[in-house]
């Protein structure tokens, strides 16, 4: 086909819109971040068509356990605030948190960052975050993808997805089978609203006028409301995995979206329940402050949000006290929640607050 413009040069992909050069700059710029997180069973990671990752001799019956997940709708809050320093850690903590309920060690992580136009700066912080999250994590950060895709994101946006796999021994998968009667709930405290439930607290922000970037009244750390919103999720997997070789734990469970009353009934047998006491720990300004001011009902909260729990762990009575003592150990408040009680033979495991 003849050109119509035979004096013009011939179209390249940076006039696409992707800029191949800087996508190569970024590789460059995230490698001393992957590097810090390397652990000896990774054989190969970032710059390869795969990350190569060996399993270790010292598992019998090793078992891969894999989850994946995004940031959501707390990445518009990282857009207005131009804070994108810590969504890179929230991306890390959902999937491993995930993983870790089940009894499995985190070995590698991948992200995926997508994007209209490459904004450099950008995205090596957020990647730096990633890395920051696996090294808290225990895990490596062998490889991911940046996508430039012209027209499918607005200029100064983006998004984040991610997947962790780790390893547990056949033998030791918590699944909660043996969850019974008399067994104490220990809740882990949160570091916030971690990054679920963020299209109801952008609501609620929206609604009530607020600045995010005045400070918030009742943060004893002195920060802004948009600093308390964007505390990145806390990752639980070295104190749990102390907990998990020194102790005996029946099951866990990760508190994302549907809170504590959708949460923890995927570990329980059917024919019980979880019995938790509100008042047995301090719920976090930063809820009471969404709950005023979007009028809130109790039940919604504690289906939307954590509420201050992070984390569950269930284990038998004699265990309870140990349990608390190693994760105090590790700087994590802990407080008894509750207990598990039988309900009616046969249905489905419920919560009651």
């Amino acid at each position: 086909m003849t050109n119509p413009n035979p004096s013009s040069r011939g179209l390249s992909y940076r006039d696409a819109g992707v800029d191949i050069e800087a996508g190569d700059a970024l590789v460059e710029r995230i490698k001393p971040f992957a590097r810090r997180t390397m652990r000896p069973e990774v054989l190969e990671g970032i710059g390869g068509f795969g990350g190569l990752v060996e399993i270790s001799q010292q598992y019998q019956q090793p078992v891969l356990v894999s989850g994946t997940d995004g940031v959501g709708t707390k990445l518009r809050l990282a857009f207005e605030l131009g804070a994108h320093a810590t969504v890179g850690i929230d991306l890390v903590a959902m999937s491993v948190n995930d993983i870790l309920v089940q009894g499995a060690e985190p070995l590698f992580f991948l992200d995926y960052f997508a994007c209209g136009r490459l904004d450099v700066d950008t995205a090596a912080t957020v990647v730096q975050g990633i890395a920051q999250g696996c090294e808290e994590a225990g895990c490596a950060l062998i490889g991911g993808e940046t996508a430039e895709m012209p027209d499918m994101y607005p200029d100064g946006e983006y998004d984040l997805a991610g997947f962790a796999v780790g390893v547990v021994e056949k033998n030791r998968i918590i699944t909660g089978a043996t969850i019974a009667p008399g067994d104490q709930i220990l809740g882990l405290a949160s570091s916030g609203p971690h990054s679920n439930g963020y299209s109801l607290i952008r609501r609620i922000v929206k609604q009530s006028g607020a600045d995010l970037s005045a400070p918030f009244p009742a943060d004893p750390l002195k920060r802004t409301l948009g600093g308390v919103l964007m505390e990145p999720t806390q990752i639980y997997v070295k104190p749990l995995l102390d907990v998990i070789a020194r102790t005996q734990v029946k099951g866990m469970a990760h508190i994302t979206g549907g809170g504590l009353t959708e949460n923890v009934p995927r570990v329980l047998p059917a024919g019980l329940t979880a019995e938790i006491h509100r008042a047995r720990w301090p719920r976090p300004p930063i809820f009471n402050w969404l709950q005023e001011q979007g009028g809130v009902e109790e039940a919604e909260m504690h289906r939307v949000f954590n509420c201050g729990i992070g984390m569950v762990v269930i284990v038998d009575q004699n265990h309870a006290e140990m349990t608390q003592a190693i994760l105090e150990s590790h700087h994590i408040a802990v407080w008894n929640i509750g207990h598990v009680r039988a309900s009616n033979s046969g249905e489905a495991p419920t919560v009651v607050l």
